[in-house]
């Protein structure tokens, strides 16, 4: 008896090409971000927060949250959040206590250094949006398009995580 599994079925050539040429555009557009949080930061000569750390705080923003929250709530993607929270806590960026419920978690939020750095992230994306929108480089109808297939490429790859494995 052969219980060899069938192979799937294959793509549409043209439609797999552009999926192919999606996934590798936004990891290059997350890359570029980095690098733009970067050489603004290097360009204030703020050189104790790198880029990820940087994104990290401003997403974070005015809420209390826990390692595990920060990455459920996409607002942290990488896999060495607790590295990272640690120097945020040491450099004087985020407050840390440990919750009075779970004391094996720890919830973080932004000192005043802390809002500043934010603060700094949100005037470089305002400037980035205000310079997309004056040349003309996207209107708001086609990031509305952008985002919403974006959303719709998490909600299948989520499902997939969740479903399927």
């Amino acid at each position: 008896m052969n219980m060899t599994t069938p192979l799937p079925a294959e793509p549409d050539r043209a439609f797999m090409a552009g999926y192919l040429d999606t996934l590798a555009l936004v990891e290059r557009l997350h890359r570029l971000l980095l690098d733009l949080i970067k050489d603004e930061f290097e360009r204030l000569g703020v050189l104790e927060v790198n880029a990820v750390q940087a994104l990290l705080l401003f997403n974070i923003g005015d809420n209390e949250v826990t390692a595990g929250e920060l990455k459920s709530r996409g607002y942290y993607q990488g896999s060495n959040v607790s590295y990272n929270l640690k120097k945020l806590v040491e450099a004087g960026y985020m407050h840390h206590q440990r919750c009075q419920i779970d004391r094996r978690s720890v919830r973080v939020r932004l000192t005043p250094k802390g809002q500043e750095i934010r603060r700094t992230v949100a005037a470089l994306f305002a400037r980035h949006a205000d310079g997309l929108r004056a040349k003309g480089v996207l209107e708001a109808a086609a990031l509305d398009d952008i985002t919403t297939a974006l959303r719709r490429m998490e909600r299948f790859w989520s499902d997939q995580i969740r479903y399927i494995y």
